[in-house]
């Protein structure tokens, strides 16, 4: 029986793309993933991260991880594929303020045409935060996203080993979902039939999200087995969104509150303060609606 606990704290260590500590995980997934009987491929690719980020190189070289148990019939894919990325980062700044710093630009933008002191003012204390838009490897990822990996692994232990379910564990999310848009656009023909669930940062305490990229029934149900918030958009950047162009349907599965977002990309972020209780109920959801496909 997986010790869930042991596993959580190999994988919530500092692991930005290209570190030592990144490969590292990178092969405690492989290992899980072939002890279940999927077989694992890997996928390299190059991309240039989100602008929007300070301090990083030019392009990003990264692998995703595409897994399924094989059938015997190559022409046979999964028609559900559990989605989890695997890198983290740190950043000066909690992603809480930083949605409060492009808030206030955006206003401040628009308050230009009003009231020009306030509105300078506004853009002035903006700018400061925006500034701190830098990337570090000080952060564990616990939440952000080692709870969205065990899950994955919490219900696959749940399914029959018949289940028709891939996993893809996609890198460099955190350089602005530059994996998942490599396997969109190299891998779009895994997608075109199939339900994508995409788990991105679920903490004990708050409610579930479930972020509707793309409406279908096997997101329809996890959200109604999980008593979701549904919703079509939010400001959060998730692999879901890259995704869901290529794919049948498309859903992403949070769960926090505010607090959440004060420890994402902190170094606060470790296994001492995630019991995986969120984790568990995620799974136990998911898997109910998996059984029933």
């Amino acid at each position: 029986m997986t010790d869930y606990g042991l596993l959580f704290r190999e994988l919530a260590v500092p692991r930005l793309v290209g570190t030592p500590n990144h490969q590292k995980v990178r092969e405690v997934l492989k290992r899980e993933l072939r002890a279940r009987g999927f077989a694992v491929e890997e996928h390299a690719f190059s991309g240039r991260p989100a602008r929007a980020l300070l301090g990083t190189p030019a392009m990003i070289n990264g692998i995703n991880l595409i897994a399924h148990r094989p059938s015997g019939r190559p022409a046979v894919r999964p028609s559900v594929w559990l989605v989890a990325h695997y890198d983290s980062k740190g950043q000066p700044i909690s992603m809480a303020l930083r949605l409060i710093g492009f808030g206030m630009l955006a206003v401040g933008v628009l308050a230009l045409l009003i009231a020009l002191i306030p509105a300078l003012v506004m853009l002035a204390a903006a700018l400061i935060i925006v500034s701190q838009n830098r990337v570090t490897d000080n952060s564990p990822g616990a939440l952000d996203n080692a709870t969205g990996l065990v899950t994955i692994f919490m219900t696959l232990d749940q399914l029959p080993r018949e289940a028709n379910v891939g996993v893809i564990f996609p890198d460099a999310e955190e350089y602005g979902l530059v994996g998942a848009r490599a396997l969109a656009a190299d891998h779009r023909a895994r997608f075109t039939d199939a339900a994508v669930v995409n788990l991105d940062s679920l903490d004990d305490a708050g409610r579930v999200t479930a972020f509707l990229h793309r409406a279908g029934g096997v997101g329809a149900g996890v959200a109604e087995a999980l008593h979701a918030r549904r919703w079509r958009w939010l400001p959060v950047i998730v692999d879901g969104i890259a995704l869901a162009p290529a794919t049948r349907e498309c859903i992403t599965i949070m769960k926090g509150n505010w607090a959440t977002m004060r420890i994402v990309h902190r170094l606060s972020d470790t296994t001492g303060r995630v019991r995986l209780d969120g984790a568990a109920l995620v799974a136990a959801g998911l898997a109910r609606v998996l059984r029933a496909q």
